[in-house]
């Protein structure tokens, strides 16, 4: 079971428990949040979906859990499921399995779909409420690969105001960031601040092409990827999704994208996706070295595997870039 999986699972187990009277009254979500489990938390996953239920259901959100998490531990992929707080569903998965992390990132490819929201304020590049533009606009793109409303388009109404949070400006001490760092950059910046906050801008985060500047290293990370695709056709060896026991960190990444995606829709917080974007990018690049074959050594299933990992953290790398609206260059 993937994280994505059980995020649909916990639907299944309410909408279950419903028809069988055990949560009568209450009406099952379309969808729950289910995030990574943060520091110092129980087990690798968990989600709110009881306090969703309970109150529809006339019952404690704690009670609401026990009936779910009975449920959720006879599912084939759950190791281990527990109650915590007042009614915080916790759960255990297996190590995720490379081949089906790797189809799954691939065939969940959004850069098509994120490219045909095209807000109708698309056309202005600067100026007053900037920064609510593009944060609106990223927004959109997030609801529309998760099915989300996306009527905000050039030939609509503009979208409810509930579709964005409440933005904060860029500064007025910052002027033309555009003009300064260039769409892609400014871009980045203003959407890797929570929306209420005031972004910053500088010339090392944003201008320098090193390991100082988190921008740089997600985009360099996708072009490295398909850099390694290119040296390996050079090689005479194509990509092979198969077992790959030496990127724990990277698989586990890809394995959560689906998850943060759906957080960063729901919460209208692209932040949370340039934060993923980042980790994602410094595995591989820390995973990068271990994809080619060596000196003499031939191309091995081995290498086929770490191929098609390196070519599914490229996909995802350059989807999350244009869900937040900029550009994913194949070589820097």
């Amino acid at each position: 079971m993937t994280p994505a999986d059980l995020s649909r699972c916990v639907v299944r187990a309410v909408r279950r428990a419903v028809a069988d009277g055990e949560l009568a009254g209450a009406v099952a979500p379309e969808r729950v949040v289910v995030e990574r489990t943060r520091p110092g938390g129980v087990g690798d996953y968990a989600t709110p979906a009881a306090f969703q239920v309970a109150k529809a259901a006339g019952r404690p959100p704690r009670d609401v859990a026990d009936v779910l998490a009975r449920r959720l531990g006879a599912e084939p992929g759950i190791e281990r499921v527990e109650v915590t707080g007042a009614g915080f569903l916790n759960f255990v998965l297996p190590a995720p399995s490379a081949p089906v992390v790797i189809a799954d990132a691939i065939g969940r490819d959004v850069r098509g779909r994120a490219a045909r929201v095209v807000p109708a304020d698309e056309s202005e590049p600067g100026g007053p409420g900037l920064r609510e533009r593009v944060v609106r606009r990223s927004v959109l793109r997030l609801l529309s690969v998760q099915g989300g409303a996306t009527t905000d388009t050039a030939t609509t109404e503009p979208a409810p105001p509930a579709v964005a949070p409440v933005v904060a400006p860029v500064a007025g001490r910052d002027g033309d960031v555009v003009a300064r760092y260039g769409a892609d950059a400014a871009c980045w910046a203003m959407l890797a601040t929570p929306a209420r906050e005031t972004p910053s801008f500088s010339d090392a985060q944003l201008l320098v092409q090193g390991e100082t500047s988190e921008f740089f290293r997600v985009r360099y990370a996708h072009a490295r990827s398909r850099a390694l695709l290119r040296n390996a056709e050079q090689l005479g060896f194509r990509p092979e999704a198969g077992e790959v026991d030496d990127a724990p960190a990277l698989l586990r990444l890809l394995a959560d994208h689906p998850l943060v995606l759906e957080a960063a829709a729901h919460h209208r917080a692209p932040e949370r996706l340039t934060r993923h974007l980042v980790e994602l990018a410094d595995a591989l690049l820390d995973f990068q070295y271990r994809v080619l074959p060596q000196g003499d050594e031939k191309p091995s299933a081995a290498h086929r595997a770490r191929l098609a990992l390196a070519e599914a953290a490229g996909t995802v790398l350059a989807g999350g870039l244009a869900l937040l609206g900029t550009d994913a260059p194949e070589r820097l």
